[in-house]
């Protein structure tokens, strides 16, 4: 009972950054890099805005927020608030799956990439690293 007490007594404080489930309360944040192969230029663009658009679906159908996004022409930033049940790894493989089917759809240029996303992907949590340093990181990776 004290421990519960406890614990009710340090979310109450923080509240606004917790989100209250059936089940559950948390506050999930990561940030994750997905690259596009050799790191080619191709996220510009109408690729881009369809991109955009694709990230958003993804997250909406999963009941996930973005705290930013920001795409670079070889590469995307992702700053999500996710719920407790998917890993980090199976984010980026929904965002990455949806993506290169899309827009190789979409795009034919797209088409001749062995692939759209290196098998390679970035993954940090705010925990680790605060927010204000992955928004300021994503910021400066904006401007260049």
């Amino acid at each position: 009972m004290l421990i519960e007490l406890g614990i009710c007594a340090i979310l109450s404080g923080m509240e606004e950054k917790y989100i209250h489930e059936a089940h559950t309360v948390h506050h999930i944040l990561y940030h994750i890099i997905l690259c596009t192969k050799r790191r080619k230029k191709v996220l510009v663009g109408p690729v881009h805005d369809h991109l955009k658009t694709i990230i958003e679906e993804v997250v909406e159908e999963n009941v996930w927020q973005i705290e930013r996004l920001a795409i670079q022409p070889d590469h995307v930033h992702l700053f999500i608030h996710s719920n407790p049940y998917p890993l980090p790894t199976d984010i980026a493989l929904l965002i990455k799956g949806r993506s290169s089917h899309d827009l190789r759809e979409a795009f034919p240029h797209l088409i001749k990439m062995p692939s759209l996303w290196t098998r390679s992907t970035f993954y940090s949590t705010a925990g680790h690293v605060s927010q204000d340093t992955i928004n300021k990181y994503i910021e400066k990776q904006s401007k260049q």
